[in-house]
């Protein structure tokens, strides 16, 4: 998927001429554990009620993700109630899942995680389109993270970006119907566990990564 906009895009998910906006540090003491948004140049976006299927497919996934990394002792992987601060792009992001590597994880705080991750997941929802195909995708490329995921269930589509040495993001081919992260060392997603009916359950997957016997 291409993008030729050269400059990131600023959007608002708040009601009509009522955006609600502050400082980050006002964000940082208004924003606990209970409130899920994020802050973007100061305006703050609140998150709407995930639906069911978005929720299952996240668990899957950061059931996959985060046995996988800690049997191989590769780092560490945080769900959707983390946050991630970018500070020169002056964003605070709640990706859905993101990775972050052993040797970068002095750089989480105690809120946060301070800087790109190494992977990151975003699963689409009805209003996040575009904010997650584009938006996201731009911001992520520009902050450095490695390999960015983005998983539509409503087109019913994955796919996967790695960051080149040019700093640009580049599509990670499907091979044998899998999709091989180029951060993550034996991992592979294929896109048909997210769509089937019943889906697999993450003791079948782990034993086809060879993770579990």
């Amino acid at each position: 998927m291409a993008f030729p906009e050269a400059t990131l895009e600023r959007e608002s998910f708040s009601p009509p001429n009522e955006p609600l906006r502050m400082t980050e540090e006002e964000f940082v003491a208004w924003c606990d554990e209970d409130t899920w948004a994020e802050w973007v140049d100061g305006e703050v976006i609140v998150a709407s009620p995930a639906s069911i299927h978005h929720v299952r497919i996240a668990k899957l996934l950061l059931k996959i993700l985060d046995t996988l990394v800690e049997q191989k002792g590769l780092g560490e992987v945080f769900g959707p109630e983390a946050m991630i601060r970018l500070a020169g792009l002056r964003r605070r992001r709640m990706p859905d899942l993101f990775f972050i590597a052993n040797e970068r994880l002095s750089l989480l705080r105690p809120n946060h995680f301070e800087g790109a991750p190494d992977l990151i997941v975003e699963i689409v929802s009805p209003d996040s389109v575009s904010r997650d195909w584009r938006v996201k995708y731009l911001e992520y490329e520009r902050a450095g993270v490695r390999e960015y995921w983005v998983v539509d269930p409503l087109a019913g589509q994955v796919e996967a970006y790695a960051l080149g040495e040019d700093g640009q993001y580049a599509p990670i081919e499907e091979k044998d119907g899998a999709l091989d992260s180029v951060v993550i060392p034996g991992l592979y997603l294929r896109p048909e566990w997210l769509w089937q009916v019943p889906r697999p359950d993450s003791i079948e997957i782990l034993r086809e990564l060879g993770v579990l016997k």
